[in-house]
C-alpha cells in the first residue's frame, strides 16, 4: 500500500491533517477513504449542513463592479458564472485533486468532454499526439478521425514497447497518451517508465493516463510521473449508473488553461451542478466499492481460466498473466474488469451473452450492476475490423464489468451460459 493509504494520524497530529485535508500533494492528509468523504470541506456550509449543498445557479452576483472585474481578470478568487465554476464543482475537483495527489481538479460533462477539453488546450496545427495502439473506441475515434482533421498528426503506438515509443518522439511530440489497464483489452503500461522516457526526451511533453479503470483507489499516475489523469467519472466514481461526468487532474497552470480554453471556450462541457453532487456522492465508498470490485473479479478470473469453452482470460490479477509483476507494482489491486474470449469466436460469445440472465448486457463499466458487453460489435465499433485485429481486440473478446451483488450469484449466471 501507498504512504497516502498508510497515514494514521493520532493527537496533534491528526488535527493538523485535519486542517490540511486539501493539501495538494496529499503529504499532510489522511488516509484515502478519509479524504474521499472530507478533502475539501475547510469551508463549512454557513448553515452546517452535513450533506454538501447544490448550487443550481447560472451565475454569481458580484459586490461591485470593481469585484466583478477582478474576477473576470483572474485577480480575485470567486465564482461568476458555471460555465467556469461553481461552489459544488468545486468541491468535487478538490476532492479529486487530492485523492489523485495531483495540485488541481478540474470536472466536466463527460470522460470524452475531459479528454476533448484537455488535448484542444495542449495541440495545434502541426503538433503530434502519440497514442498507445489500443484505446476507448470514442478515444479512438476522437483522434482518428478528428484531431487529424485539424492538421494535428497522430501516431498509434505499442507503449508496452519503450524502444518503439522511444523511436516514434519526435520534436513536435506535445502529448503521450494512453489507458492502463487498456479497455478492452487489460493490457498495462508502466507509468513511471514511460514517464521517464518521454522526459527525459523532452519535459515539456505531456504524459496523459487515462484513469478510469483503476481510479486513484488503485492507481495514482501523478506520483509515478504523469503530468495529467483523465476518467470517465460515470464509470467508477460515480459508481451507480445514474450520471455522466469526466474529469482531468493535474498541475494547476495546465489545468487552468484547459479551463479556461478547452472547456470553456471550446467544448463547453460543463458539468452540471447536481451531477458534481451526484460524484461527490460516488466518492464516499469508492475505496470500500473498488475492494469488493476486485475481490470479485479476481475470483471469477480464477474460475473463468479454468472453464473449458475459455480460450483465454485477460485480468493482471492471475498468476501466470504477462503483466502480473507490473499490476502489483503500480496498482493496489488487479481492479473489477475481465476481459475473456470463448472458443468459437464471434458465434460463441454473442450465444454466451444471450444466455446470461442476471448478468445486464450493456455497455459502460463500475456499475453496481455487472456489465457484459461485445466491444467489437459496441464500444469499439469505431474501429474497422482491420483496425482491431491490428491493435488486438478480437472478434469474440467480451468485457465483464464485475458488480457488487454476491460473487457466487454472478457466478451462478456466467457459468449456466457457459454450459448452456
Amino acid at each position: 500500500m501507498s504512504a497516502a493509504n498508510d497515514v494514521t494520524p493520532t493527537g496533534a497530529k491528526a488535527n493538523e491533517a485535519i486542517l490540511n485535508l486539501t493539501a495538494p500533494n496529499g503529504s499532510a492528509a489522511p488516509n484515502f477513504a478519509t479524504r474521499a468523504i472530507h478533502a475539501g470541506d475547510a469551508g463549512q456550509d454557513p448553515h452546517g449542513a452535513l450533506t454538501a449543498p447544490v448550487y443550481m445557479t447560472s451565475t454569481f452576483g458580484f459586490d461591485s463592479v470593481e469585484q466583478g472585474a477582478a474576477r473576470f481578470a483572474g485577480e480575485q478568487q470567486g465564482h461568476f458564472y458555471t460555465r467556469i465554476s461553481n461552489p459544488t464543482q468545486d468541491l468535487l475537483e478538490q476532492r479529486l485533486a487530492s485523492l489523485e495527489q495531483g495540485e488541481v481538479g478540474l470536472a466536466t460533462a463527460s470522460g470524452m468532454g475531459a479528454i476533448s477539453a484537455t488535448l484542444w488546450s495542449l495541440l495545434a496545427p502541426g503538433d503530434r499526439v502519440i497514442a498507445d495502439i489500443t484505446l476507448y473506441g470514442c478515444t479512438f475515434a476522437y483522434l482518428d478521425h478528428g484531431l487529424r482533421k485539424f492538421g494535428i498528426e497522430v501516431e498509434f503506438v505499442d507503449c508496452t514497447d519503450l524502444d518503439a515509443l522511444k523511436a516514434a518522439l519526435s520534436d513536435n511530440t506535445r502529448v503521450v497518451y494512453f489507458e492502463t489497464p487498456v479497455n478492452p483489452t487489460m493490457r498495462l503500461m508502466d507509468i513511471a517508465a514511460i514517464s521517464d522516457l518521454v522526459h527525459d526526451r523532452d519535459p515539456s511533453i505531456k504524459v496523459v493516463v487515462d484513469n478510469t479503470y483503476c481510479t486513484p483507489a488503485l492507481q495514482r499516475p501523478l506520483t509515478l510521473g504523469a503530468d495529467l489523469v483523465v476518467h470517465s467519472a460515470t464509470k467508477y466514481l460515480g459508481g451507480h449508473g445514474d450520471l455522466v461526468a469526466g474529469a482531468v487532474v493535474g498541475d494547476a497552470a495546465t489545468i487552468e488553461q484547459i479551463r479556461l480554453v478547452g472547456l470553456k471556450d471550446m467544448t463547453g462541457a460543463v458539468i452540471a451542478p447536481l451531477t458534481a453532487f451526484l460524484v461527490l456522492r460516488g466518492l464516499k465508498t469508492l475505496q470500500l466499492r473498488m475492494e469488493h470490485h476486485s475481490r470479485s473479479a479476481q475470483a471469477l478470473a480464477e474460475q473463468l481460466s479454468m472453464q473449458p469453452q475459455i480460450k483465454a482470460v485477460h485480468y493482471p490479477g492471475l498468476s501466470d498473466n504477462p503483466y502480473f509483476g507490473l499490476c502489483w507494482k503500480q496498482m493496489e489491486q488487479p481492479g473489477g474488469m475481465i476481459a475473456f474470449e470463448l472458443k468459437g469466436g464471434l458465434e460463441a460469445g454473442m450465444a454466451f451473452m444471450n444466455r446470461l440472465k442476471m448478468i445486464k448486457r450493456a455497455v459502460s463499466l463500475g456499475d453496481a450492476e455487472t456489465l457484459c458487453q461485445h466491444p467489437a460489435s459496441m464500444t469499439h465499433s469505431t474501429y474497422t475490423p482491420e483496425q482491431r485485429a491490428e491493435h488486438g481486440i478480437a472478434e469474440g473478446l467480451i468485457r465483464l464489468s464485475v458488480g457488487l451483488e454476491g460473487v457466487e450469484d454472478i457466478w451462478s449466471d456466467l457459468l449456466q451460459a457457459l454450459e448452456g
